[in-house]
């Protein structure tokens, strides 16, 4: 038998590197297939979609779906921001700002949160400005719950320090606080109304929360 090292062997493997180019893309257009059923099948669902509770003088419920926007932005870009928005960046400490359906609230000398609830896109409208700022979709990371009811103010305050008095958090106010373990932004929409916003992973404690203060201050 010649030991050359030059010498080639007689059998070539051109059918066995072919069978592993056939099988991984069986493999792959499989894995497509099964990606695209699941999508199919998965359907988003809004966390506590439907809770609500009911007790004398109070109602807690949790708000339908909205489009929110984190934003951040130095003074220099805020005339852009809210000329594309539609509304008015507020600039004052715990307060906010609404037109057609798109609220704006402070949380920052640079911070604002924009929560839209006519079914627009107010991330969409933050890219079409040139000015410097950071806008961050965070929709489905947060949860509304309302908090309406002459026993409302006494509801938050079971778990949240903020005054509450007309004073001190009139109609418009808004503010990052807590409420239980739990970080919020609170938002008074009306004397007995409040918007209290927070993450979907705490969603089911806050609310749990706010309905058994809810029945505590019934009674």
């Amino acid at each position: 038998m010649c030991r050359c090292r030059t010498a080639r062997s007689r059998w070539k493997s051109p059918a066995w590197c072919s069978s592993t180019r056939r099988e991984s893309a069986s493999m792959a257009k499989a894995a497509a297939k099964t990606k695209a059923a699941a999508s199919a099948s998965v359907e988003r669902r809004p966390a506590l979609a439907g809770h609500t509770l009911s007790a004398p003088g109070v109602k807690v419920e949790i708000l339908p779906p909205a489009e929110r926007v984190s934003l951040r932005a130095p003074q220099a870009s805020v005339a852009a921001l809210s000329k594309a928005l539609g509304v008015t960046l507020p600039v004052k400490p715990k307060s906010s700002a609404a037109k057609d359906g798109r609220t704006a609230l402070w949380l920052g000398p640079d911070e604002w949160m924009i929560i839209d609830e006519a079914g627009n896109d107010p991330l969409a409208d933050c890219a079409k400005v040139t000015a410097l700022h950071s806008a961050v979709g965070i929709s489905h990371r947060n949860v509304g719950i309302s908090v309406a009811g002459p026993a409302a103010a006494v509801t938050v305050n079971s778990g949240c320090p903020q005054d509450l008095s007309l004073e001190a958090f009139p109609v418009g106010a808004a503010s990052r606080t807590i409420l239980g373990k739990s970080e919020i932004v609170l938002l008074r929409t009306a004397e007995d109304s409040f918007r209290v916003e927070c993450w979907r992973s705490f969603s089911d404690y806050v609310f749990t929360l706010l309905s058994e203060a809810a029945g505590d201050a019934a009674n």
